[in-house]
């Protein structure tokens, strides 16, 4: 009898275990309503400039930029790269040396991209929107953006703030921004300096219209855009076609170049072109020798927080022209 009762005791004992191991593996199975709601809220989810929801499970980690302006913002904001782009800028191969180089916005090396396993590539709108099927097709998420306007760079700084959770310090750099077009503005007078902004390099000139990035900063700073109703070009709609017959009756007071390559070549290839033209000799910028190459790593490319020095510096010689 006492032997029964001791395998009855037992066998209570196990079921009661069986019974308690089922219910552990259904909590684990079954995540409570406020642990749902706590995952949910740690998603990430941000919206680029090509109106594409992209959403994070943590924050990415294994970062790749394609431009590098988006590589200034991520490390302005206290973030790093594990890929960044191809550039001749001394400064940043100096400084990145021991980051990787993948190529640009306009041709990438996906073989090393793919290699560097990135979480994100932040890439151009629109150009590489040709190239959001390879990019997921190594298992990365892509970011568009562009920058055609100060505020497209403050855009960017908040998008990639909200991406790697640094909104205090993108907010800080938005601000900063915002104070320094404000001080260029108070200083603005009626007075404007006309100017023809070229954008290319030997052989290839265009004028940048209001639209891109340079117009902007030119009509901030105070200057005149002698090329502001000039016919955009279907393929890069902020660029027109140079105009010599329009350009000589506007008579610009400066002539700003701004290239990727080397800058004196392309100053001494534009000289070059103008005099098969003697009618640029009567423009008051020729005249006055003022003809002046922007710095590639400000007007180049996108300057990403640095806009702000791009700025002054665009204001500081509109002023000498005064």
């Amino acid at each position: 009898m006492k032997k029964g009762f001791t395998y009855l005791l037992m066998a209570s004992m196990l079921a009661l275990a069986g019974c308690g191991a089922n219910e552990a593996a259904n909590d684990e199975k079954e995540p409570s309503s406020a642990e749902i709601a706590e995952k949910q809220d740690a998603t990430i989810s941000i919206t680029d400039f090509a109106d594409r929801t992209i959403t994070f499970d943590e924050v990415p980690e294994n970062i790749i930029s394609v431009g590098n302006g988006e590589l200034d913002i991520i490390y302005a904001l206290g973030g790093e790269l594990v890929g960044r782009a191809t550039t001749y800028n001394e400064e940043i191969n100096k400084q990145l040396a021991d980051v990787e180089q993948v190529g640009n916005t306009h041709e990438f090396d996906l073989e090393k991209i793919a290699s560097l396993q990135p979480d994100v590539v932040l890439a151009n709108n629109p150009l590489n929107l040709k190239d959001i099927a390879s990019i997921e097709g190594i298992g990365s998420q892509i970011i568009l953006t562009h920058a055609n306007s100060v505020s497209d760079i403050q855009n960017q700084i908040t998008l990639f703030g909200d991406m790697i959770q640094k909104q205090d310090k993108a907010t800080e750099l938005v601000a900063d921004i915002e104070q320094k077009v404000a001080d260029i503005e108070a200083k603005a007078t009626d007075a404007k300096t006309r100017v023809l902004l070229i954008y290319g390099a030997p052989g290839t000139y265009m004028a940048a219209l209001p639209n891109s990035l340079s117009g902007n900063l030119l009509e901030l700073a105070g200057g005149e855009n002698i090329a502001s109703d000039y016919p955009a070009i279907e393929k890069y709609p902020q660029y027109a076609q140079l105009n010599t017959e329009r350009i000589v009756e506007a008579n610009p007071e400066y002539i700003f170049l701004m290239t990727h390559a080397d800058p004196n070549a392309v100053k001494e290839g534009f000289i070059k072109e103008m005099a098969q033209n003697p009618a640029w000799n009567s423009i008051d910028a020729v005249k006055n020798e003022r003809i002046e190459i922007l710095p590639a790593d400000l007007f180049g490319d996108n300057p990403g927080t640095k806009v702000v020095d791009a700025l002054d510096y665009m204001h500081t010689l509109l002023k000498s022209a005064q």
